[in-house]
């Protein structure tokens, strides 16, 4: 499987903004790169350009030796050149058309003989568990029925990569639950370099051997999924990675909070005058009712609950500190009531800091 370069590359529609600025990626032979970000970032227009069906304004975009887009040498290979399995939102399934014949639509257009083809078309529809549902048609199927026909439809040409542009958001969460699942056994057992494009951190986290955050067009960074998570570069990535959000407190106001957090922090960081802000996990919290006993070097938080909202598995807690409202969460609810006081414990390893420009400041534990 080849890997895939994206130098410099810019897009534009014609406007004042580029709607992709700069972008240099290197997704390697073999990964399941995600493009994460919000509505409007990118994502989709880089996948697309990797495809083929968007050209390059500037840069160069390769996928293994072969330069496949760029304006300079006016070189360009069209998207049916490119050996690429893309899957759409939609779907984008023949509605005349049969299961069967439409995985192995593709197949008659490369001119495999109808024999083999059968065979191929009855090696997918096994594997992806659809074999009963191969003579209907897609207006028959469920949401989740049509995704693995997609999916074995893009497997059934053996393409070199595969482009995957938001294909669970129509499903609901038990099929996505699924289909995730699914995803990652199709890459462990074909071994293709994958592009998954996903507004949703949490197909990121569970998919991704490698992710790229993107917003307005920028790479913000790229990374393992804990790595991001851990360590994330900026306060964008910090707050657009968890659930529920990181709490963040900012420094440059003279509340209690931020008080307590810079006298914390003055005996590790050279000039906490510099930071903008910082952000803690709401699992980082140790919950404990007032007078919760302190471990040594701990940073303690005051405050008042104000609600313990189940989540099923674990209980969020909101608190008050100040004139702020922090999230923790409880793995297990105990005696925490609304009113009661609480103390909120972490270590120095659990705080994230970041600078007047919202760069991440490291804190040494």
């Amino acid at each position: 499987m080849p890997d895939i370069n994206l130098h410099n590359v810019v897009k534009n529609y014609g406007g004042e903004t580029n709607a992709v600025e700069s972008l240099d990626l290197q997704i390697d032979d073999g990964d399941f790169m995600c493009l994460l970000g919000p509505s409007g970032c990118g994502k989709t227009t880089t996948v697309r350009m990797i495809a083929g069906l968007e050209t390059v304004t500037e840069g160069r975009l390769s996928i293994g030796d072969r330069v496949v887009d760029e304006p300079r040498g006016s070189r360009f290979i069209s998207p049916e050149k490119r050996n690429i399995g893309l899957v759409f939102q939609s779907y984008a399934l023949w509605p005349h058309m049969s299961v069967a014949d439409n995985i192995g639509y593709g197949l008659k257009i490369q001119k495999m003989s109808s024999a083999e083809r059968v065979k191929r078309v009855d090696e997918l529809t096994a594997t992806m568990g659809i074999a009963k549902y191969r003579d209907r048609f897609p207006s028959q199927l469920s949401g989740g029925q049509q995704q693995r026909v997609a999916l074995a439809r893009m497997l059934a040409v053996n393409p070199d990569l595969m482009l995957l542009d938001e294909p669970l958001s129509n499903l609901d969460s038990r099929l996505r639950l699924e289909m995730r699942a699914e995803l990652k056994r199709i890459h462990a057992e074909y071994g293709a370099t994958v592009v998954f494009v996903t507004h949703d951190q949490w197909e990121a986290m569970t998919l991704a051997t490698r992710v790229a955050v993107m917003n307005e067009g920028v790479l913000q960074q790229v990374g393992s999924p804990m790595d991001i998570y851990d360590r994330p570069v900026n306060r964008f990535v910090a707050n657009f990675l968890g659930v529920p959000p990181m709490n963040f407190i900012d420094m440059t106001e003279q509340t209690p909070q931020a008080a307590v957090v810079r006298d914390f922090l003055g005996r590790r960081i050279e000039d906490p005058a510099q930071l903008g802000s910082v952000g803690i996990r709401p699992e980082s919290f140790t919950v404990g009712l007032r007078d919760l006993q302190q471990p040594t070097d701990c940073l303690r938080l005051t405050g008042r609950i104000e609600s313990v909202m189940p989540t099923g598995g674990s209980w969020t807690v909101e608190a008050s500190i100040g004139s702020q409202r922090i999230y923790a969460t409880a793995l297990q609810r105990g005696p925490l009531r609304a009113g009661d006081d609480i103390d909120l414990l972490l270590g120095s390893e659990q705080i994230h800091a970041f600078d007047l420009h919202e760069h991440r400041v490291e804190v040494p534990a």
